[in-house]
């Protein structure tokens, strides 16, 4: 049973329980019925927060993670290649940026 069920049974035993006048219909007491739903759902929910609770979200975020130590000589270095150069082809220099406060195009 889920806590959502156990709720539910919880409502529905307080509706029987409370919102309905009638004592007795044939045999079949409703406001005893409502009462066991009532005491069902709370069990329900009990047995929910001790049994499953702990195996929750938060329980499974906390788990101890090991790791095996690298040595540095087994990782391989990262390397970055910058390349200068003195003088640019023409092709390949952009053209001056104009701005709308310098004049039409």
């Amino acid at each position: 049973m889920s806590i959502g069920v156990g709720i539910f049974l919880i409502a529905v035993g307080a509706i029987l329980r409370f919102g309905i006048s009638t004592v007795s219909t044939n045999g079949i007491n409703v406001h005893t019925i409502g009462v066991i739903l009532m005491v069902i759902g709370a069990l329900g929910v009990v047995l929910w927060l001790i049994v499953w609770a702990p195996w929750g979200t938060r329980a499974r975020s906390r788990r101890t993670v090991y790791r095996e130590e690298v040595p540095p000589d087994a990782v391989p270095p990262t390397y970055r290649r910058t390349v200068y150069r003195e003088e640019v082809p023409p092709d390949e220099v952009p053209p001056p940026r104009r701005y709308p406060a310098d004049g039409p195009y």
